[in-house]
């Protein structure tokens, strides 16, 4: 049977009443039936209609018409015009039958309109002003709440905190007894508020807090970014006022939390309703820091200008409250040990600047006159010198200041924190060795030197350090006069004084390893020969030479002018010969002969431009950082980074981040040994040979500069590696000055002073323990002469070991020998000596080969074309200690 010949079931609203009230709906006085009512095509939802002419309704009764009244009003015009989901349209569950499902009636009385009812589309989403202006003043008024429950939960502590109170740190040495208590437990003394200038008091507010007498003692905006600073990982500093700093001084730790820093709003304003502003201001002066071991405007005003607070003047007011800044940053003594960026010009630089705005600053806050302001701004303020604290004598100030600056770079304690005290430090330092050495350089130096009857002998400095092999210990170092001297400079942690000729065993150690531009990976054994002639032209890769500034030829020059043709590279280094290392370097490439000073221990912020004198030594890195390269050497390639603590404990609790240095393999084991045979030969034979006294295997390296301006020893055996620095300068501009003349000598030379020195030492720290040697130098790489060498002719083999005498070893002084003439030396490319006369430098080097004037850069990274600035040569850098 068809689908629409089938009966339809009654409807739900009434039967044949209802029809009955449909077929009269129009009559009058009754209700106009729904739409649908009448069976008329018009009112119908579908195309089908059932033939018993309107009998079927379309709505079961009066209720389902309200309820279907309700739902159009609800805006759901899109639902009416769909078919019902209840069948198929015009089927019996269909719109022309039944009522299909009813749409969720919806509640209006939930609690949160959201999504809003009765909205669509995006307006749904959108919430109501009751909804927001609610959610406001629910969170509003939880932050009333919560401050008030901090508020009364938080008081103000009944003491100062430990750390205000300043104490001791304690330094031990290598075996456990003590070396000394320092600290600025000393150095504070309170004032009161009437002994501090009003010049002070209102340059501190100029600068920090020019609403200090107006504000409640908190900057609620400075606490929120210092929080919003804390969720992206930064600090808790800044935005602070004087209240919350003489808070944080005073009461609380220098952690850097959100939760010290709401603790700190909270005690803040407890106490500005506890504390007059004048109290407040008092305080914070009283515990501020001001650098140098300095807490409290009264030592401060003592340490800088030797006076007492009240007596200060509106300049000198001006700088200290420069210091609060940072004095890291802002002492012009500098604190380069701390951050290399912390260099006497720089911290210079930075203090005027602020000084002077902090003068502008109180000028225009109407708090000096104008007579005043220009007293002042004319005159930035003459400061002492720094000054030994009790204890920081001798060698015992930079063996401390090592240790410091080796902890500020190995923990998250900053300096004014450390400078507060309550740290124990055991350092690597042995008493006995420190001792030595120091008894060693003065030894020395009252037999060779005599400033008071040679003006030539004044202002001559030493700088020395002795590190463990394979371990990276730093047993010893001679910093300089003392402290207590006026010497407060860290000599064995300098930087500015170059190495000389004792960086080329980094030279030589890159040929073995690397081999030269045409040798294909294959190392150069040190029995190749290269050109040992005075006043030769450098080549680069290509063929081409080096040229200086002016385009015209570099010329390379030895100490003498000894003809020395070409030699061995074992020859070369025993006798100090500048020109074949420097060909060597070009051959090999200065940015290999860096990488493996890297390696060995070198920072890369001490190497000097990668150009041809590079090889020569024109790097200035550390006493401290030498002696750990050459003891990579000792070690048989095996590298060990510097280290001057071992543990660090506050007020008893253990400190994390001291552990030793890992020891790594810095070059192939053949190498190191091959370099130590060379070494060996250099005290043996060599410029070195004031060091046999030692008594027992031991190889080095002498080093000295253009216009002797510096010489160096630096030598070891496989339980010490030792360097020892000599140089002049310039108290007033620190500039190197030259030793030609000192000690009486025409010229002095790394293999004299320096060398005694070191063997001086050595005997001492070495005495009663064995003559362990070394391991025996493997052959090692391929003879590769440089080009225009003579081609060899058959002669025995000769042993590593051995001595070569390619030509006599002359005296290494001063030699009158003749120069080779113009046509002696001509080569591969062509005659060395075909052009140019300018021998390139501004002096000859120094006996065992010294460092002429670089030429200007040209070309390739082989021929030093790439630059490494020059940077600190202090033990990290200078930034490390």
């Amino acid at each position: 049977m068809s689908e629409h010949r089938r009966k339809p079931p009654q409807p739900q609203g009434g039967g044949r009443a209802a029809a009955r009230r449909g077929q009269s709906g129009s009559s009058p006085g009754r209700r106009a039936a729904p739409r649908g009512a009448t069976g008329s095509p018009s009112d119908s939802y579908g195309s089908d209609s059932y033939d018993s002419g309107g009998e079927e309704r379309q709505y079961g009764g009066r209720a389902e018409a309200r309820r279907a009244a309700q739902r159009s009003t609800g805006g759901s015009r899109r639902r009416a015009a769909e078919p019902a989901r209840g069948g198929r349209r015009g089927g019996p569950n269909g719109p022309g039958r039944g009522r299909g499902r009813a749409a969720a009636v919806p509640d209006k009385n939930r609690l949160i309109d959201y999504p809003r009812v009765g909205k669509y589309g995006w307006q749904r989403w959108m919430p109501s002003w009751k909804l927001v202006s609610g959610l406001c003043i629910g969170f509003f008024g939880s932050l009333v709440a919560v401050a008030g429950i901090g508020y009364a939960m938080v008081g103000v502590p009944n003491e100062e905190n430990a750390a205000a109170l300043s104490q001791n740190n304690v330094y031990y040495w290598e075996d456990g007894s003590q070396m000394v208590a320092a600290g600025s437990g000393q150095n504070r003394q309170n004032v009161t508020i009437d002994r501090i200038p009003k010049a002070m008091q209102w340059a501190v507010i100029s600068a920090e807090n020019k609403s200090f007498y107006q504000d409640s003692g908190v900057d609620p905006m400075g606490i929120a970014r210092a929080v919003a600073n804390m969720a992206r990982g930064g600090d808790t500093q800044g935005g602070s006022t004087i209240t919350q700093q003489f808070v944080k001084n005073t009461y609380l730790t220098q952690e850097q939390s959100i939760s010290r820093k709401f603790k700190e709003m909270f005690i803040s304003i407890k106490v500005g309703t506890k504390l007059s502003k004048g109290e407040i201001l008092q305080g914070y002066l009283n515990t501020s820091y001001y650098g140098r071991g300095a807490y409290g405007i009264q030592a401060a005003a003592q340490t800088y200008f030797g006076k007492e607070a009240k007596d200060l003047k509106p300049n000198e007011c001006a700088f200290l409250a420069a210091l609060l800044k940072g004095p890291t940053y802002y002492d012009p003594a500098g604190n380069e040990g701390i951050d290399t960026s912390a260099t006497k010009v720089a911290n210079t630089k930075r203090a005027k600047a602020r000084w002077s705005w902090i003068l502008e600053q109180m000028h225009n806050d109407k708090r000096i006159t104008d007579q005043q302001y220009q007293d002042a701004i004319k005159n930035f303020p003459k400061l002492q010198g720094r000054k030994a604290s009790k204890g920081m004598t001798g060698q015992i100030g930079y063996l401390a200041d090592t240790a410091k600056k080796y902890v500020l770079n190995h923990s998250n304690i900053s300096e004014k924190q450390f400078d507060q005290g309550g740290y124990q430090i055991k350092t690597t330092f042995k008493k006995a060795n420190v001792e030595a050495l120091a008894k060693a350089v003065k030894k020395v130096e009252k037999e060779k030197l005599d400033p008071e009857n040679r003006e030539l002998d004044k202002h001559v400095q030493f700088g020395a350090a002795s590190v463990k092999p394979n371990d990276g210990a730093i047993v010893a170092l001679y910093g300089g006069a003392g402290y207590e001297n006026g010497h407060f400079n860290n000599n064995a942690d300098t930087s500015g004084v170059p190495v000389g000729s004792t960086w080329k065993p980094f030279v030589l150690a890159a040929a073995m390893e690397y081999g030269t531009y045409k040798s294909d990976g294959v190392g150069v054994s040190p029995l190749s020969k290269y050109n040992g002639n005075d006043h030769l032209k450098v080549r680069k890769n290509d063929g081409t030479y080096v040229l200086k500034k002016d385009n015209t030829p570099f010329f390379q020059e030895n100490e003498s002018d000894y003809p020395w043709g070409y030699i061995s590279l074992r020859k070369a280094m025993e006798q100090s010969v500048n020109t074949p290392f420097v060909q060597l370097g070009m051959d090999v490439g200065m940015k290999n002969v860096a990488d493996v000073a890297e390696k060995a221990g070198i920072l890369d912020g001490s190497f000097a431009e990668l150009n041809a004198s590079f090889a020569l030594g024109t790097s200035t890195p550390s006493a401290i950082r030498m002696a750990d390269a050459y003891a990579t050497f000792a070690a048989a390639g095996k590298q060990a980074a510097p280290y001057s603590v071992t543990s660090v404990k506050f007020n008893g609790q253990e400190i994390d981040g001291f552990k030793k240095p890992r020891v790594t393999r810095a070059m192939p084991e053949k190498v190191a040994n091959n370099v130590t045979d060379v070494l060996e030969n250099v005290i043996q034979n060599g410029t070195g040979t004031k060091a046999l006294p030692l008594g027992r295997t031991a190889a080095g390296k002498t080093g000295t500069t253009d216009e002797n301006k510096s010489a160096w020893f630096v030598g070891y055996t496989q339980q010490l590696s030792t360097s020892v620095a000599m140089f002049r300068e310039d108290p007033k501009s620190a500039k190197l000055l030259s030793m030609n003349g000192t000690a009486g000598e025409k010229s002095i030379h790394g293999g004299d002073v320096p060398t005694l020195v070191w063997t001086e030492y050595m005997k001492a720290a070495l005495k009663g323990k064995p003559d362990l040697g070394f391991p025996e130098a493997e052959k090692i790489g391929e003879i590769q002469d440089e080009l225009g060498a003579p081609s060899p002719t058959p002669t025995p083999s000769v042993e590593p070991s051995e001595t070569v005498t390619e030509s006599p070893s002359p005296t290494p002084s001063e030699s009158s020998s003749p120069s080779p003439t113009p046509s002696d030396t001509c080569g591969f490319f062509g005659c060395e000596n075909d052009g140019g006369t300018d021998n390139g430098g501004t002096e000859n080097g120094g006996t065992d080969g010294g460092v002429s004037s670089p030429p200007a850069p040209t070309g390739t990274s082989e021929n030093g074309g790439n630059t490494r600035g020059n940077g600190n040569g202090g033990i990290f850098g200078g930034s490390e200690g």
